[in-house]
């Protein structure tokens, strides 16, 4: 395990809400299951800009992998079992072996190529709790960007969507110490 990985690990750990929400994850025990996106960046770049108080999620983003599931709805039944879990996180869940229909890609072979077409590099990284109770950290691109506080345009996607994305989330104010790379 690397540093930035156990870093990761333990700003979790001191996280109560990140470890309720993992639990609640694991003891729904989806397949190839993870919180993606802000729950972990949010999480790195709130500690690299030493905010004693996190900065609050809009959401919780679950992602998980499943060619074999048996409705197109079935994400909301995910979606409401962990509202009644933990009924304060505004949880969005998503079957990532259905998404590349939406986004116009080739079909995705795991959650960790799903993230991979996400519009910001620093964006695709997940975590989850194995059922052993410890944690699993991925990153499509790796930590490096995420911790030298960048935010980094993925060619997968079009650039004015990285553009629009960093306008209208605000990121460049609430984290001033995050320079953009081309």
């Amino acid at each position: 395990m690397n540093k930035r990985t156990l870093l990761i690990y333990q700003l979790v750990t001191k996280d109560t809400l990140r470890q309720q929400a993992l639990e609640c994850l694991r003891v729904l025990d989806l397949p190839d299951g993870y919180i993606a996106a802000g729950f972990v960046r949010n999480l790195v770049w709130d500690h690299l800009h030493k905010k004693l108080i996190p900065t609050p999620l809009n959401d919780v983003d679950v992602i998980y992998f499943d060619l074999n599931e048996s409705h197109a709805d079935q994400y909301k039944d995910y979606q409401q079992a962990l509202k009644v879990m933990m009924p304060e996180v505004n949880w969005q869940v998503r079957n990532q072996a259905l998404m590349h229909s939406r986004n116009g890609d080739q079909p995705y072979q795991n959650s960790l190529d799903a993230i991979s077409y996400w519009p910001e590099k620093e964006t695709a990284v997940a975590i989850r709790k194995l059922p052993s109770g410890e944690l699993e950290c991925i990153a499509a691109f790796g930590f490096e960007s995420l911790f030298n506080l960048q935010l980094s345009h993925n060619p997968k996607r079009e650039r004015a969507v990285f553009t629009q994305r960093v306008k209208c989330k605000g990121w460049l104010k609430q984290w001033p110490k995050l320079t953009i790379t081309q």
